[in-house]
């Protein structure tokens, strides 16, 4: 989990490196990035589900494997062209990593203890983005780009060495024996996710003809992918777990909150630096309070969904979330610098509460219902994740920039700044509040609504 989410953020720090050795521009060489992520979103459910019907540990030991020889690829690739391969491959390593290293919980941890599981998942990944820029930059200074990716290859082969060592061994049945798998489901799910992710990214805030054609052909694709799958002798997603009330209301949330999530990546540095006048290491000091926080709020946020329960802590966080937000919204134009690390705070452990405590009501439970769809179900729980960040990097941007009133937000007057922060974080915090609303409904629901599950 760690090397999957260092993978992400150690990358951002290196584009402007990137686009000095191969002579590219920012736009060329961000497809670095994009293609890292678009390959994790558009298989994480995929393999979620091959490792549900070949075998968890056997499938993850190949993922780390790719992720590692994909890394050693990166860092001797002699153009851009073949880094951009190479990182996708390297996406396709990672996304098995996410999945199956969640999916592997039930496996390997007592019930009781899921949600400390899911914390320590938590705080792993929490330190793989809060780690990223700041080791990113001592290697690129002393060794050079290069070493942005090979720092992955002995980290990767000690991963290998470590879940080759204690993972369980795949049992025999229903679960490792090949048959089951939904290639058709697997492409067109594939196809429109991409076409989706490439909708909301293409065009860095602008939305053309090229960003609906692509939008239109998601949906396009969503219509064939249920058609698809209501005909499949083994689908990818049966039809019947979306309809399990408990499934349905983690996923919508999970999207809502990454969403809002997404909206402090894409705030904050240019709130920071314009509205408030810090330099860049002090902004990316400040930034990095988010990650920290998160990082030592995980251990903790799956101690208290253990003791009071993934329903209770859903709520907890999610009201953490919506303080911080409306109060973000507010305090830093009186405050400064506190009044934007306060929020912050208070946002950053809200989600990692709710995060752990999620991803424990689904894992701990509708997954022990369904034990063979534990793969597919992990990933259908980081895919409405990955998904909340690539819509929120687009509308919550969209917010930012029709609420400043500005065509190009980087060169904005400090007022339209602070008026683009405010309306982004009101509105995140209505987003909050409709979490909220769905959380307080599915808590009010009996636990027996998720026998939908169940053939």
């Amino acid at each position: 989990m760690l090397l999957s989410s260092l993978g992400t953020s150690i990358a951002n720090v290196g584009l402007p490196s990137l686009a000095q050795a191969f002579d590219a521009s920012f736009q060329q060489v961000q497809w670095v990035v994009l293609a890292y992520l678009l390959a994790i979103t558009t298989l994480i459910v995929s393999v979620g589900r091959l490792g549900d019907t070949s075998g968890r540990r056997r499938l993850l030991l190949a993922g780390i494997f790719v992720f590692t020889a994909a890394s050693g690829l990166c860092g001797v690739a002699p153009t851009l062209g073949l880094l951009i391969a190479a990182r996708a491959a390297q996406g396709v390593g990672a996304a098995i990593m996410i999945a199956l290293t969640m999916a592997s919980v039930g496996e390997t941890v007592p019930k009781s203890e899921t949600g400390r599981a899911m914390g320590l998942l938590g705080t792993m990944s929490a330190i793989g983005t809060a780690l990223g820029p700041s080791l990113g930059g001592v290697l690129i200074a002393g060794l050079g780009w290069r070493a942005i990716f090979l720092v992955n290859v002995p980290l990767g082969l000690l991963a290998l060495l470590l879940a080759h060592r204690h993972l369980p061994v795949d049992r025999p049945g229903p679960t490792t024996g090949g048959a089951g798998f939904d290639p058709a489901g697997t492409l067109l799910l594939a196809l429109l996710l991409a076409a989706y992710a490439l909708a909301m990214t293409i065009g860095r805030g602008s939305f053309g003809p090229l960003n609906m054609a692509l939008l239109s052909a998601a949906v396009f694709g969503a219509g064939l992918f249920v058609f698809a799958e209501t005909k499949a002798a083994s689908p990818l997603i049966r039809l019947a777990t979306l309809r399990d009330p408990v499934l349905s209301a983690s996923l919508a949330m999970s999207a809502l909150v990454s969403t809002v999530m997404m909206a402090t990546l894409v705030v904050g540095p240019f709130y920071l630096s314009r509205a408030l006048g810090l330099a860049a290491a002090q902004v990316g000091l400040v930034l990095s309070v988010g990650p920290l926080a998160a990082a030592l709020a995980g251990v903790p946020a799956g101690r208290l969904a253990d003791r009071f329960g993934a329903r209770r802590s859903t709520l907890a966080g999610l009201v953490g979330m919506a303080a911080g937000c409306f109060a973000l919204s507010m305090m830093p134009a009186t405050f400064g610098v506190p009044g934007y690390i306060a929020p912050m705070v208070a946002i950053t452990v809200g989600y990692a509460l709710f995060q752990t405590a999620n991803n424990t009501a689904v894992m701990a439970d509708i997954a022990d219902i369904r034990p063979d769809q534990r793969g597919v179900i992990s990933g259908m729980l980081n895919l409405s994740r990955n998904l909340g960040l690539i819509t929120g990097a687009s509308v919550m941007g969209a917010v930012f920039a029709y609420a400043s009133a500005a065509v190009d937000v980087s060169v904005a007057p400090a007022e339209a700044v602070a008026t683009g922060m405010r309306a982004t974080f009101a509105a995140a915090a209505i987003l909050i509040v409709v979490a909220l609303a769905i959380a307080v409904r599915t808590c009010a629901r009996p636990r027996a609504a998720a026998k939908p599950l169940v053939r």
